[in-house]
């Protein structure tokens, strides 16, 4: 390696370095704010599970330091959410002196799009998919038993919910760039859309609950969204070009 090389190498992974502690300083300011409500923000995503819980009923912390821990990492995933415009455009910046500009044109209305959807998707999980399906689920709960949901356990299931429909809603963002970079047709990808349909529901199986409303919720969405990107995609599509005949002919 030589030594410009070199300098150009550890310049980048300087830049990276100062790109990363901003990025991390900002969800830090942002953490403030949320370590002093943090017990409510708890209460505002534990709210659909409470609603379908009998009149008095209460979640469990069965952990020593559960009680203080679990809100404190609703803090954090909700100090990073805050930040998350910021942080995405820290990565655009350091990416965007090597792309041309045609791909520079592109990658901030992607970039905002993918946000946009994400918290579409985790606000469609909140207001639609819990309220439902806990009081799917409530219905099957026999008499003789108290319903009373762990902290930690209903955490790791929100936040992985949140994370499987946040990246569902994706789905047209993802079809839309593999049609940009020529990768696939979109008539290759209305071929395909059988197969589509059976691995959302694959898929929705494998991180969703046992439960077929949950699957519904996830997979229905999942269909419904890549045929969205195949809209989009056919008005950004490039025109291929036409197959020159056989010159033996």
């Amino acid at each position: 390696m030589s030594e410009t090389t070199q300098e150009t190498f550890l310049s980048h992974l300087f830049e990276l370095r100062d790109r990363l502690v901003r990025s991390l300083v900002v969800v830090g300011i942002a953490f403030l704010p949320c370590f002093f409500y943090a017990a409510e923000l708890y209460d505002l995503v534990a709210m659909p599970m409470m609603r379908t819980l009998p009149e008095g009923s209460k979640m469990i912390a069965t952990g020593v330091i559960t009680p203080f821990f679990i809100p404190m990492k609703i803090a954090l995933v909700v100090a990073f959410l805050a930040a998350l415009p910021y942080v995405l455009y820290q990565a655009w910046a350091f990416i965007a002196p090597g792309l041309y500009v045609h791909e520079k044109r592109l990658v901030a209305p992607l970039v905002v799009s993918s946000t946009v959807l994400f918290f579409v998707g985790m606000a469609f999980c909140y207001f639609f998919v819990f309220g439902t399906v806990f009081a799917f689920i409530a219905q099957f709960a026999p008499k003789s038993i108290t319903v009373a949901p762990d902290i930690e356990a209903y955490f790791n299931f929100v936040l992985g919910m949140f994370i499987a429909f946040g990246v569902t809603f994706e789905v047209p963002v993802v079809v839309v760039v593999l049609v940009l970079t020529g990768l696939v047709s979109t008539e290759k990808l209305r071929e395909i859309r059988s197969f589509v349909i059976v691995g959302a529901f694959v898929v929705a199986a494998v991180v969703t609950p046992p439960d077929v409303v949950s699957q519904l919720m996830l997979a229905i969405p999942l269909c419904l969204l890549y045929e969205v990107g195949i809209l989009v995609a056919r008005f950004v599509e490039k025109p291929r070009p036409a197959e020159e005949p056989d010159a033996g002919r």
